[in-house]
C-alpha cells in the first residue's frame, strides 16, 4: 500500500457482479468518486449505478496500460477523486501490479480496497468450505497455461496433485488440459463443479467429473467467465456425496483453547 495521502487513486474490488456484494468502502469510493475507471469487459456496469451523475466514466475494456495510467494520472493532477475498478479482488488476477508501479514512477498515490472473489462468492451458493478438517487444509488458486504461460513450478498437475481444494479461473478454454490434470491428480470420476458468472443474474452451476468436463463443458457452450471447482472441499458438496467430513475441533466441547477450557464430562 502507498503512503497515506488526502487523495489517492482507490484500485477498489467491485465483487464478482452482484452490486451488493461490493464492500461498503467501494460503495463509498464509487460514490464519491470524480472519475471512475472500470474494466467494462467484466465489471457489472449496475455497480456504476453508485457513481454521481456528474461522475466521468472510463471504460478501460479497449484501453492500453499506458492509456489507462494517463487516465488515472491525469484525473489526479486536477486533484478529481479517482476510482479505478476491478472485477472480484484486484489481487487476483487483476494485471494491478503494473499500474501500481507505474503510479509509483509518476509521484501518484493510491490505495486498494479489496473486494470479494468469484471462488467465495461460488462457495458460498454452493455451501463450499475448501478447507475442511481433516481432509484438507489448504486452497490453490490457479489457472491452466494458455495464451498466458504459467511458471513450470505451478503446473496444474503439479499442484492438483498436493490433493488441496482448487479454483482454476481463466481456463475454460484449456478444458481438455485441466481434465488431464484433474483426472491424474483425482482419478477420473472426481467431481467438479463449473460455476458460471457467479452472483450476476445469469449465473449457473453444473456438475462433471474430471473425465466429462471438456464435453461437458462444450455442451454447455460455456467457454469464459467460469470458474472451475474441485478437490476434497468441493467434492464434499457433490450430489450424491457420502459420508461427513470430520469436525473441527473449534466447537469440540472436549476440546479447550483460549476462551474455552475443556468440559470434563465431555474429555
Amino acid at each position: 500500500m502507498s503512503e497515506r495521502h488526502d487523495n489517492p487513486v482507490l484500485f477498489v474490488g467491485a465483487g464478482p457482479g452482484d452490486p451488493e456484494l461490493i464492500t461498503v468502502a467501494g460503495q463509498k469510493a464509487v460514490a464519491g468518486a470524480d472519475l471512475v475507471v472500470y474494466a467494462g469487459s467484466l465489471v457489472n456496469p449496475a455497480i456504476l449505478d453508485w457513481a454521481r451523475p456528474d461522475c466521468r466514466l472510463v471504460d478501460s475494456a479497449g484501453l492500453a496500460l499506458d492509456e489507462i495510467v494517463a487516465e488515472m494520472t491525469a484525473g489526479h493532477g486536477r486533484g478529481l477523486r479517482v476510482a479505478r475498478l476491478h472485477t472480484g479482488d484486484p489481487s487476483l488476477y487483476g494485471a494491478m501490479r503494473e499500474q501500481l508501479d507505474a503510479l509509483d514512477e509518476k509521484g501518484v498515490p493510491w490505495l486498494i480496497i479489496p473486494g470479494v472473489s468469484a471462488a467465495f462468492a461460488a462457495a458460498a451458493c454452493l455451501g463450499v468450505e475448501y478447507t475442511l478438517p481433516e481432509t484438507c487444509q489448504s486452497f490453490i488458486i490457479t489457472r491452466a497455461a494458455g495464451r498466458t504461460p504459467v511458471p513450470a513450478s505451478e503446473d496444474l498437475a503439479s499442484l492438483a496433485a498436493h490433493g488441496s481444494s482448487l479454483a482454476i479461473y481463466l481456463s475454460a478454454g484449456q478444458a481438455p488440459k485441466v481434465s488431464a490434470a484433474l483426472s491424474r491428480a483425482h482419478g477420473a470420476e472426481a467431481p467438479v463443479c463449473v460455476a458460471y458468472r457467479v452472483s450476476w443474474p445469469e449465473q449457473s452451476f453444473f456438475w462433471t467429473t474430471a473425465e466429462d468436463l471438456p464435453q461437458d463443458l462444450e455442451r454447455s457452450g460455456v467457454t469464459r467467465h467460469a470458474l472451475i471447482l474441485a478437490g476434497p472441499g468441493v467434492a464434499a458438496r457433490a450430489p450424491g456425496a457420502a459420508g461427513a467430513a470430520a469436525k473441527s475441533r473449534l466447537y469440540d466441547p472436549a476440546f479447550s483453547h483460549g476462551f474455552r477450557p475443556a468440559r470434563e464430562d465431555e474429555a
